[in-house]
């Protein structure tokens, strides 16, 4: 069984399904501790921030919060490549 899925480097060697992700946001706002703190609580946090400091914060459709320490620009930037990727494979231009 393989999995065509693209996958997108959140650094330190962590990897997620590019698909599943909703938001990429920066950690800093009171919101978004909040949201860490709820998802922590509720046992949906991964920390995927390898012990250094979390830089950005990814939502994935299943509701879990994934913490990295990568810059929020960088996580989106990774992303746009995979997703304009995805679309010069589906229609290739000569």
């Amino acid at each position: 069984m393989s999995c065509r899925c693209k996958l997108l480097n959140i650094g330190f060697g962590n990897t997620i399904v590019a698909e599943r992700v909703v938001a990429v946001v920066n950690p800093s706002s009171a919101p978004m501790k909040r949201l860490r703190e709820e998802a922590k609580s509720n046992s949906r946090l991964i920390d995927a921030s390898q012990g250094r400091r979390t830089r950005s914060i990814i939502v994935t459709d299943s509701n879990h919060i994934i913490l990295s320490a990568i810059q929020a620009e960088t996580v989106s930037q990774r992303l746009s490549a995979d997703v304009l990727t995805k679309s010069e494979e589906k229609d290739p231009k000569y």
